[in-house]
């Protein structure tokens, strides 16, 4: 069994909470599992790094659970969150107003080492 999972989070961004949620429930499955997850936000996903927009959205339609909980689960079972460089410079979000809980800038290259390296496991939503 793989030890490493590399999840990138490429289509869902903050008009779809529904779509949201399920990557970090997945983030937080494999850490439970003891396994190093990291969580790579590309796309219009990055805006969801920006302070109040996860908190914000609903994870489900007539949920009180915000996307911004099952973030946070994840990073309680040890995701890493890693924002695009790229993707942050396309939609001019400000680095300063992204939350606590992202641990650096990533580009692609990184999330394409992840995949070709055997020891990783990847999953891209």
């Amino acid at each position: 069994m793989k030890s490493r999972l590399a999840i990138l989070l490429w289509s869902p961004g903050p008009e779809a909470g529904d779509l949201c949620a399920a990557p970090f429930y997945y983030a937080a499955a494999a850490g439970a599992m003891d396994v190093e997850v990291e969580v790579h936000f590309a796309g219009r996903s990055v805006l969801l790094l920006v302070e109040g927009a996860a908190e914000s959205l609903p994870s489900a339609p007539g949920s009180e659970l915000s996307v911004l909980h099952f973030m946070r689960e994840a990073r309680r079972f040890g995701a890493r969150f890693l924002a695009c460089s790229q993707a942050l410079d396309a939609r001019a979000v400000d680095r300063a107003r992204l939350i606590a809980e992202v641990d650096g800038v990533a580009g692609a290259t990184v999330f394409a080492a992840r995949a070709l390296d055997p020891d990783w496991a990847t999953l891209v939503f």
